[in-house]
């Protein structure tokens, strides 16, 4: 895909990697439509970086949490502010540490309709919009962990192999004007609460032996966005980490 005048939907790009992307698509020739859901200072903050750039952008808050309302929201935000929709990029997400024990019903919902039901809908919707004859991109972001077993993240994990899974049946679905891929990032940024030095413990668990940044992400996203021989892929961004299961 020749990105030059394309428009992106981004899930959860006012900060962290969504914002990261955001702005390498906007540095690519791409206008972004910028989702959040409760950090509009910094939503705006990321239109007007994006605007610097010499691209548009449009911001509109939405809750994941119910996900059919929400992908209605933020597509009509979209298609009113440019006309069209050529990549969605489904990057929003929670992400909790809980086991069996101790993972509530809520934590479970919180989970798979953020992680998994609105990327579902989000994608039903963008299929629906794309004209006939034109081609469009679907990037979900997932985890190295949605591939291998673990005890720490039990729900996360499980709506995030969906999310793996609904990337590969969408490939097929919706080929060939639709190519699906996903990206699984390992140790990029601390979760939200944890500093530097959680970076720095995981990445001695990494063969590489050291954390990743945004830009690794970023770069392939391009990579995907830019092929035309690629779908129902998972490219993993993890320094190896996803070789060891995160065991060192």
């Amino acid at each position: 895909m020749n990105l030059e005048g394309k428009v992106a939907v981004i899930t959860g790009s006012a900060v962290r990697i969504g914002r990261a992307m955001a702005l390498t698509l906007a540095d690519a020739g791409v206008d972004v439509c910028i989702h959040y859901h409760l950090s509009q200072a910094a939503a705006e903050q990321t239109c007007n970086e994006i605007r610097e750039r010499g691209r548009n952008a449009t911001r509109v808050s939405a809750n994941l949490s119910d996900p059919e309302t929400a992908a209605a929201v933020i597509f009509e935000a979209a298609m009113t502010e440019f006309g069209k929709v050529d990549i969605l990029i489904n990057n929003a997400s929670v992400f909790e540490n809980k086991s069996l024990t101790d993972t509530t019903e809520a934590d479970w919902d919180s989970h798979l309709d953020i992680n998994l039901k609105s990327p579902f809908f989000l994608c039903q919707r963008f299929a629906k919009l794309l004209p006939p004859r034109q081609t469009g991109q679907i990037v979900n972001i997932v985890d190295w962990r949605a591939q291998r077993a673990g005890k720490e993240h039990l729900a996360y994990r499980i709506s995030k192999a969906g999310l793996v899974t609904l990337t590969e049946c969408l490939a097929l679905e919706l080929a060939p004007a639709i190519q699906v891929n996903a990206i699984a990032p390992g140790a990029i940024l601390p979760p939200p609460g944890e500093d530097l030095s959680y970076l720095e413990q995981r990445a001695q668990k990494v063969p590489l032996k050291r954390a990743g940044s945004p830009a690794e992400i970023c770069n392939t996203l391009l990579y995907l966005l830019r092929s035309d021989f690629v779908t129902g892929e998972v490219l993993t961004v993890a320094g190896g980490e996803q070789l060891t299961g995160g065991l060192g």
